[in-house]
């Protein structure tokens, strides 16, 4: 090698080893020299070991193999899809087409119906050092840990919410208990969102799931119509209870301020008769002849109209009473 070198650099060979082992040292020196971007965080290791974390901008390590610089990006946004396989951005496009992985998206629900649900989880780095450092298989993790979420949150909600106006509050629940899984394993990870693509009934049991639910409208309208009646009936039945009560309680008070009425007059004439028995007596007859002759027809004979001469009655010319006649009518008839 020291022949080798003095056939390329003139001059002695013991100079020309220096002069390139200063060199390579420089360059052995320079190559600790490294540049995290805007969007990465460096973490540098000693033999292996975390030291410490960089800011973006040009920095320094020892070089290797005695220190050595990683830089994960911390601020762009990773994505796990639970249930399909193909993106966001892929369904955006014009050739867009999503698989369907259903021993991931087929799910039960609180009220023991099939649920097939595509998820989206988004999550970025908030801490390099334990993201790198404290779990294993990064994305495989985040993935787990956001099935057990969803299913969890499905197994406690029915199916019609899900389908219907549930899915935010679904998707985050599902996002507060990852985040709080993920905290507890120190993973360092941050998840940003997560977004219900799809929520429907199993296509095997689709056809059921609408009979069901035509049932269940059918019972609401029909229990909605017995409580609008209930609701017209009973104010109704109310105000006639209300009505009759106070129409008993009125003739409860006719009835009994005619009988004191009677009871005063009977009083009063009781007093009068007691007054004077004879004149009471001779004026009761009066007035009770009075209203029985009222409407008779009446025939009145003088006594000093002759003796031992039978007087002559038209009996058959007299005309009778209205009422009398009347009367004969109806019997007649």
């Amino acid at each position: 090698m020291r022949k080798r070198i003095r056939e390329i650099l003139p001059g002695g060979g013991g100079s020309s080893m220096l002069v390139v082992l200063a060199v390579l040292l420089t360059f052995w020196g320079l190559s600790g020299f490294y540049r995290v971007q805007a969007d990465e965080q460096g973490v540098v290791l000693r033999f292996g070991k975390f030291l410490t974390q960089t800011s973006p901008g040009l920095n320094y390590h020892l070089p290797w193999p005695i220190e050595s610089a990683i830089t994960p990006k911390v601020t762009t946004v990773n994505r796990v899809d639970i249930g399909m396989r193909g993106g966001l951005e892929e369904r955006r496009g014009s050739n867009a087409v999503t698989r369907d992985v259903p021993e991931e998206s087929l799910m039960l629900t609180a009220d023991a119906n099939i649920v097939d649900l595509d998820l989206i989880v988004q999550w970025t780095i908030k801490s390099a050092e334990d993201y790198l450092f404290k779990i294993k298989e990064q994305e495989n993790t985040i993935k787990k840990v956001a099935e057990s979420a969803i299913r969890e949150v499905v197994g406690q909600t029915e199916m019609f919410p899900i389908i219907t106006t549930a899915r935010q509050q679904v998707a985050n629940r599902a996002q507060e208990i990852m985040q709080k899984n993920l905290d507890e394993y120190e993973s360092g990870i941050n998840i940003s969102s997560v977004l219900i693509q799809e929520a429907e009934v199993h296509p095997d049991v689709q056809s059921a799931f609408q009979d069901v639910q035509s049932a269940k409208q059918d019972a609401e309208d029909v229990q909605n119509r017995a409580e609008a009646y209930y609701e017209d009936i009973i104010p109704r039945a109310r105000g006639k209870a209300i009505q009759y009560k106070k129409e008993a309680e009125g003739y409860k008070a006719s009835v009994i301020a005619r009988a004191t009425g009677d009871a005063e007059r009977f009083n009063s004439v009781y007093t009068a008769y007691l007054k004077g028995e004879d004149v009471t007596k001779r004026r009761m007859y009066i007035e009770t002849m009075e209203s029985v002759l009222t409407n008779a027809q009446k025939i009145i004979m003088d006594s000093d109209a002759g003796s031992g001469v039978v007087p002559y009655l038209p009996l058959g010319e007299m005309k009778p009473a209205s009422g009398t006649a009347t009367r004969q009518k109806d019997e007649t008839q």
